[in-house]
């Protein structure tokens, strides 16, 4: 609980915002996740970085292996459940590293050697050796990917919230991957590792005061990484944007695959180098063995003259039988001679090769960034054209219900017009009546003034009455023109509001066009690289050729004459009548019967004499060659 409240108090500062004004408050295990996720992320990126501009194999006491160690014990204690015992409470990570050997078979080893080191006492000594095994042997990523694909197994360890149960895990364990690169040899059994102190250095990643900003400049960094976490999330719904994403992926697992085997070649390079040296001093060596034996064989023919000059045939079988070795031997060291011509052009042309391959492979990566940056820049604008047209279509459905509501009150406003229309007539029709009914009365009625005067003051009110109501009928019906005038307008600017969404749904195709191209273009550059896969493993065929008839050189060892008194197979005393005869293959000294046969060798191109073992070897290895 003290390491996740350390990693909450180093995360980015947020502003928390009480839920009253609309905003949520982030949740501090998701930002534990978040930032041991980027603390992963430095020290793998830092440790190959440093480890290819190393260029040697790693040991314990290198400063970016000891931090990525740190950061992963990290990783792997987040989340960690309290198992009790009977005497204490226990919380380690050796529990879920240990089931990954009934996961993956190929994982007893590293377990069983880590159970039988001496010096380790404690399970956290044991987790640490573990992962400096793994690291070794090139599987950690395969190790955790295995055991992070069982939810249900690591669920009895870690919690729900732990950074081996969500996404992020997934993600560490795909950036292990590159470390594949990396060759580590780490001596576990002198180390101290059940009392080491997982503490990460951050100076090494921290920068310069220059480079740090105000506390206005970490809030807006908040706020920006908070926008691209939103806008990752929206680009997992788009199926486009995934689609990139595989692609980017199999480009980068690709590049990655070319990088490895480009540093495979030039350590190849390196070897090939350091073997033509060894070449060159044995084939000194073999020059000054040879000469040695011709000064041996001359001073051997001379006594052999000098005391058997009585069996003069015996001396002329001698004599002749010295000669046919001097010129088998001045022949032999010609054909060595031609054959170490033959390996330096032929490095020569490795060497150009693997100039033009490194060219190639630099041009492909330059093109790699470019299509990356035009991708981020494709997102950048899909994600941009998704949030207007997402605003624009919610503008569409509230200024569509606006409309809406605008046509009903349009459709009262006209129902209440012709009422009022209709009332305005039957007043009008009453004011005409009333009229009729007051000529009427003053011609008909002229003596009933009094009752024709209170009747009329009657009339008088409802007309004024009538009047009033009129006006106010007139003002109302002037109110609601002004609001149809007003909502007219609205509509207008409605239909104009409509036609930029037409618009921008146009430039939205625009840039899907653009996205087929920029896939297009994806599709050629992995075809490329194919090609220059199939180049690579042409190189490496030419290697292995080099190799092997190295190796032939190699292992020819001269057996002097007098080193040899029996034949090696049949194991009879060499004589004057049983001669010694060499093997071209291997150097050693057999009898006439027991090497009578001739092959083609690679040093040489026409047959020569080779021992019955190696005949059978080279017979059986040309019949697996041929298919």
């Amino acid at each position: 609980m003290r390491e996740s409240c350390l990693w909450a108090g180093s995360a980015p500062k947020v502003k928390m915002r009480s839920p009253e004004k609309g905003i949520a408050v982030k949740d501090p295990t998701a930002v534990e996740r978040a930032n041991l996720l980027n603390m992963a992320k430095l020290s793998i990126k830092g440790l190959i970085e440093s480890a290819l501009s190393f260029g040697r194999t790693l040991d314990s006491d290198y400063p970016p292996l000891q931090q990525f160690f740190v950061v992963m014990e990290h990783c792997l204690k987040h989340g960690l459940k309290v198992r009790k015992s009977f005497l204490s409470y226990n919380k380690t990570i050796w529990g879920p590293l240990e089931l990954v050997e009934k996961l993956y078979p190929e994982a007893e080893e590293i377990a069983a050697s880590v159970r039988d080191l001496p010096g380790l006492k404690t399970p956290l000594g044991r987790a640490r050796a573990w992962l400096r095994l793994a690291l070794m042997q090139k599987k950690m990523a395969d190790y955790l990917r295995c055991l992070i694909i069982q939810r249900d197994l690591l669920s009895e360890f870690y919690e729900y919230h732990a950074l081996m149960m969500e996404e992020e895990g997934a993600v560490i364990v795909g950036l292990l991957v590159g470390l594949n690169v990396i060759d580590a040899n780490l001596c576990v059994k002198g180390e101290d590792l059940d009392s080491q102190v997982g503490v990460i250095d951050f100076s090494v990643y921290l920068k310069s005061d220059d480079d740090i900003g105000g506390k206005e400049r970490d809030v807006q960094i908040a706020a920006i990484l908070d926008q691209k976490n939103y806008v990752e999330e929206l680009n997992r719904q788009l199926n486009t944007v995934s689609s990139l994403h595989a692609r980017v992926d199999s480009l980068e697992k690709s590049n990655t695959k070319l990088i490895e085997e480009l540093a495979i070649a030039k350590n190849n390079i390196i070897k090939l180098q350091e073997e033509n040296h060894q070449l060159r001093s044995e084939n000194t060596l073999i020059l000054m063995k040879t000469q040695h034996h011709l000064e041996a064989t001359k001073v051997d023919v001379e006594a052999e003259l000098q005391t058997y000059k009585h069996s003069r045939q015996g001396l002329d079988e001698m004599y002749s039988e010295a000669r046919r070795q001097l010129r088998e031997e001045s022949q032999l060291r010609q054909d060595m001679e031609n054959e170490l011509v033959v390996q330096v052009s032929m490095k020569h042309e490795i060497e150009l090769a693997m100039k033009l391959l490194e060219k190639d492979i630099h041009e492909k990566q330059d093109t790699l960034i470019g299509l990356r940056q035009q991708l981020d820049e494709v997102k950048a604008i899909n994600m941009e054209m998704y949030q207007k047209l997402q605003v624009s279509e919610d503008a569409m459905k509230e200024k569509s219900e606006i409309i809406s509501r605008l046509e009903d009150k349009t459709n009262q406003i006209n129902a209440a017009m012709k009422q009022l229309e209709q009332r305005l007539q039957q007043a009008e029709k009453a004011q005409m009546e009333a009229e009729a009914e007051d000529e009427k009365l003053n011609q008909e009625y002229v003596n009933k003034s009094e009752s024709l005067q209170k009747e009329f003051s009657q009339k008088e009110k409802q007309l004024l009455q009538l009047e009033t109501d009129l006006k106010i009928e007139k003002e109302w019906r002037q109110t609601l023109e002004d609001d149809l005038q007003k909502e007219k307008e609205t509509v207008s600017h409605l239909r104009i509001e409509t036609q930029e969404i037409i618009d921008l749904k146009k430039e939205f195709l625009k840039l899907q066009e653009k996205n087929k191209q920029l896939k297009r273009i994806c599709e050629d550059q992995e075809a490329a690289l194919q090609e220059l896969a199939s180049k690579l493993s042409e190189s490496k065929l030419k290697i292995e050729d080099i190799k092997e008839a190295n190796k032939a050189l190699q292992g020819q060892v001269w057996l002097k004459d007098k080193e040899a008194t029996h034949c090696k197979l049949c194991e009879k005393e060499f004589s004057l009548s049983k001669r010694k005869h060499h093997c071209r293959n291997c150097g050693e000294i057999f009898c006439n019967a027991c090497s009578d046969n001739e092959l083609p060798l690679p040093s040489s191109p026409r047959p020569v004499r080779v021992c019955d073992s190696c005949h059978a070897i080279l017979i059986q290895r040309c019949s697996s060659n041929v298919p």
